[in-house]
């Protein structure tokens, strides 16, 4: 059946598909469901040795790019050409690379010319040479979970997909990333420059990357994005072969970052790290395919849910997202004249000078990945003086009390003025704890080091 869905795939593929044959023996796959058997066809052909750990630029990137150009055309979506290929810089070589991109139209006309990217990237380290009893030795590596069962994923969702595309509001772009090992360079060169005009349209982004390690390591990192963690906790009131666990520590940097850092709200499904990782032992015979069956049927929901929900925001809460104000008390909104730090009476000054210049990232949250936005609440008096600071909604103790330590250490304002005299003023800020790896190996907080 899986043969009849890919006739129409080149001769040159499926000669290569054969090639494959040596991971598996005869009988293994009678028993399995259709799914299954197409994630083994998949993993088999994108991590076969033919393919020579598809490193950026290479014959065997441009081999799996086709590859999955090929099958999201079998599925029934429509496969974008422009705008796909760049160059990237790899010392003193240019490599040409690839993006993938199948789309997916949505049925409502209000809201299908938004979109929700779900993505994959295609490269892996390509093959170096050992010496091995003074003979020079070939070593590849093949990528079978990193990231072969992210692509055969995002293959097997467009199926389903494409046969659910009338129960969908928004529409998909189902995206595999070339040259991501180089800096993320597909998702960077897809987002600022191949659709960049539309960039803004693009209400989410779901990262699929090393999915075959055994469903009961499946978790969604969101960057603790309440309204992607909204949606996890929805799911748990559903009947599905499997539950994400929620982890605030990112499980493996990929291209979901990329989206991340331009403000896009998205989500990493993983299985996380896997003592293979990035070694010539990364091969098919790795991979749990009955448990990518049962995370498929979860990250389908997930993704039914971005298309047809209400838009995800990245911020659920402004620098100045308003609580009722104590009595003799104005709201930030209300006062004529805003209350002022270092001059400016935007509040991403108080938060770029003060807030992340003198936070102190707890060693325990940092050694234990502990991650969040803090909501604080304090008033400003007539004086400028910084008052009954308080946290509308918090993360952990730990973080809540930093937060809370660092507003409450404020500098005088210049005081909110309502009809011409000084009055009292009431602010929300979000402080958010976001752990960033520096170069040198240490820990900062939007682009602070930690201290």
């Amino acid at each position: 059946m899986l043969f009849k869905r890919l006739i129409a795939f080149s001769a040159a593929l499926l000669a290569a598909t054969a090639l494959n044959a040596q991971y598996r023996t005869p009988l293994e796959d009678l028993d399995d469901s259709e799914t299954v058997r197409a994630f083994k066809e998949h993993v088999s052909y994108l991590s076969g040795a033919q393919m020579e750990g598809r490193k950026a630029g290479s014959e065997g990137e441009r081999m799996a790019a086709d590859y999955l150009a090929s099958c999201l055309k079998a599925y029934g979506i429509d496969v974008l050409t422009s705008g796909s290929e760049f160059k990237i810089a790899a010392g003193a070589d240019t490599l040409l690379s690839t993006n993938v991109v199948g789309f997916l139209q949505g049925w409502d006309k209000s809201l299908n010319d938004h979109y929700i990217v779900v993505g994959a990237r295609m490269d892996n380290l390509g093959m170096d040479t050992l010496t091995i009893d003074s003979e020079p030795t070939r070593r590849i590596y093949y990528g079978a979970n990193g990231n072969a069962s992210g692509m055969a994923m995002l293959l097997e969702l467009a199926q389903k997909l494409s046969y659910a595309r009338t129960l969908l509001r928004r529409s998909v772009l189902l995206v595999g990333f070339g040259a991501s090992a180089q800096s993320f360079a597909g998702s960077w060169y897809f987002l600022n420059r191949a659709f960049e005009k539309d960039a803004d349209k693009i209400d989410a982004m779901v990262n699929l990357d090393m999915l075959g390690s055994g469903s009961d390591a499946f978790a969604a990192y969101t960057a603790s994005n309440e309204d992607l963690n909204t949606i996890v906790n929805a799911l748990q009131g559903e009947l599905l072969p499997v539950q994400a666990s929620l982890t605030t520590q990112e499980p493996y940097p990929s291209d979901h970052t990329v989206f991340y850092d331009r403000e896009i709200p998205s989500v990493l499904f993983s299985t996380g790290r896997y003592p293979e990782h990035n070694t010539g032992r990364d091969t098919y015979d790795i991979i749990d395919f009955e448990g990518m069956e049962k995370e498929l049927e979860y990250i389908y929901s997930y993704v039914q849910h971005l298309c047809n929900g209400q838009r995800p925001l990245f911020r659920n809460d402004s620098a100045t997202r308003e609580t009722p104000a104590p009595a003799g008390v104005y709201a930030y909104s209300d006062v004529d004249t805003k209350p002022m730090f270092l001059n400016s009476s935007d509040p991403r000054i108080f938060m770029e000078r003060w807030v992340y210049q003198y936070l102190k990232y707890p060693k325990y949250a940092v050694e234990n990945g502990i991650q969040g936005r803090v909501l604080v609440n304090f008033v400003i008096d007539e004086k400028g003086q910084v008052s009954e600071v308080a946290v509308v909604r918090g993360v952990h103790q730990l973080l809540d009390d930093e937060a809370v330590r660092v507003v409450s250490a404020s500098p005088k304002w210049r005081a909110g003025r309502h009809h011409g005299k000084r009055c009292k003023v009431a602010m929300t800020i979000a402080v958010e704890f976001r752990l960033e790896k520096n170069s040198d190996g240490s820990f900062g907080i939007n682009g602070v080091k930690i201290k």
